[in-house]
């Protein structure tokens, strides 16, 4: 049997003032496409951050694409957001590189030779809907363009799996729409595993899936 993606038994994680999430018990297999849901200051963020090892934990035990969170050495943590892509609400692009310098240094800090990075570069900006945007200044680009940007940042390495925390939440309607089919596609086309932390139930509604609500301090399967 397959092992899970995510695999969180018995986690908690604290905040700066306090403990914020406690008994969270959550699995999630190879190519789903999972929500996460829940009030501001709920812990989404914090639970994401944890999945990428940028937040301890305090108990528990937790792994996410085959490591270990709880005994993941300092220079491990490389290794592991290679298997992880990030896409943030407020893009977090280089603003002072184009569209293609914004993923060649992804590419670079993570090893890739020389000979590989424009054919990546290319293929990855194609599936997310901008090939023709690679020599674009960012400050030029829609923020819809900007959040494709920063779906192939996280895209770019081939990743296991992808975390979204709120994507579209800058975005207006119909920018929001595109953005989460193009997620969607990528979840079905390429098998990669997707998380996304949201507020926006519309998409929800339109782009059914699995939901795991952070609430009361905890994380809960309304289908379980």
């Amino acid at each position: 049997m397959e092992s899970p993606i995510i695999s969180l038994k018995g986690v908690s994680i604290s905040h700066d003032d306090g403990p914020l999430l406690t008994d969270v018990n959550v699995q999630i297999a190879s190519g789903e496409f999972v929500y996460l849901i829940g009030k501001s200051g709920a812990g989404k963020t914090s639970l994401l951050r944890t999945l990428y090892a940028d937040r301890p934990i305090d108990a528990g035990e937790a792994s996410v694409c085959g490591f270990d969170l709880t005994r993941l050495k300092r220079k491990q943590v490389p290794l592991l957001r290679r298997k992880v892509g990030i896409v943030f609400q407020n893009f977090r692009l280089l603003r002072d590189r184009n569209v293609y310098e914004n993923l060649a240094f992804v590419l670079r800090a993570t090893g890739w030779r020389n000979a590989e990075i424009d054919p990546q570069i290319e293929k990855t900006l194609q599936a997310v809907g901008i090939s023709d945007k690679a020599q674009s200044s960012i400050y030029r680009l829609s923020e819809g363009e900007q959040q494709r940007v920063g779906i192939a940042r996280a895209l770019i390495n081939n990743p296991t799996l992808i975390v979204a925390d709120e994507p579209t939440g800058n975005l207006d309607p119909a920018t929001s729409s595109d953005i989460m089919q193009l997620l969607v596609d990528i979840n079905q086309q390429t098998g990669t595993t997707m998380l996304i932390s949201t507020h926006d139930f519309m998409m929800i509604d339109k782009y059914q899936s699995r939901m795991l609500v952070c609430e009361n301090g905890t994380i809960t399967d309304p289908q379980q």
